[in-house]
């Protein structure tokens, strides 16, 4: 696993302002004169430098020019909305392994369980025994963990998948068939295998794997995507180019 302590930062990060920002310009730009107080509430540019590197590496960090496509037509038409918090939350869990083990480990195991909750000190115990076999991580204290776990909850709460104070409740957010349709193309840009159902991503759709199954074969989706499906395997063909998703579903 590359570790390394994004979470912490983006946890940490007042609002989404600033994605939208240095999305268009780079950080030094919107600095120049002052200016940095009328994008983000940011003050410093000690913070400002900070938070934008963890952003290019987690947020606005692509996997291949597809991805990129789908994302930039979100933040461009749709501003930072809940869907566009959503597809920002696959993307950043693609890119940092930490939050991709932590998703998987903890906010998933309790999602699909159906717990309603999750406590700060079941993150912190999950983080401790990851140490043990992780050298990366070694070298952070309990004191650094705990806080990883902290900030680890109050940035899903940041993509609205969590809601609360002290202990965080899941939120159990929708999957409306527009994201749905987005999500598809989002697995078939990011997954290598050509059987989905082995995808250790399909758990970001936020649905049983057999409720996607049924869901993703409804025909009203055929206009987007061609699929097969045997029981035991699926394969999905997208129908679009990525730079078309977002204008094809708002019609």
């Amino acid at each position: 696993m590359k570790i390394n302590t994004d979470i912490n930062i983006l946890g940490g990060l007042p609002d989404w302002k600033i994605l939208k920002s240095i999305w268009n310009q780079p950080i030094e730009e919107v600095m120049m004169g002052g200016r940095l107080h009328t994008f983000t509430s940011l003050k410093t540019e000690k913070s400002a430098i900070r938070f934008s590197k963890a952003i290019s590496a987690t947020l606005i960090k692509f996997k291949n020019p597809d991805i990129e496509a789908l994302c930039s037509s979100f933040l461009a038409e749709n501003d930072l909305s809940s869907d566009s918090l959503m597809l920002f939350f696959w993307n950043a869990s693609a890119n940092n392994d930490l939050l991709h083990y932590l998703n998987q480990e903890v906010y998933f195991h309790a999602l699909y369980n159906g717990r309603v909750r999750i406590r700060q000190n079941e993150v912190a115990a999950c983080l401790i025994d990851l140490r043990e076999r992780e050298p990366s991580l070694q070298a952070w204290s309990d004191s650094t963990l705990k806080a990883t776990a902290s900030k680890y909850l109050t940035l899903l709460k940041k993509f609205c998948l969590l809601e609360g104070g002290l202990v965080k409740k899941i939120t159990h957010p929708y999957i409306s068939d527009k994201m749905f349709i987005v999500f598809v193309y989002w697995l078939l840009a990011t997954e290598s295998k050509s059987n989905l159902l082995e995808s250790e991503w399909l758990k970001y759709v936020l649905l049983e794997k057999q409720i996607f199954v049924e869901r993703v074969m409804q025909k009203k989706y055929a206009q987007y995507f061609q699929l097969t499906y045997t029981g035991d395997r699926l394969t999905i063909e997208a129908m679009l180019n990525y730079n078309q998703i977002y204008y094809a579903i708002q019609s």
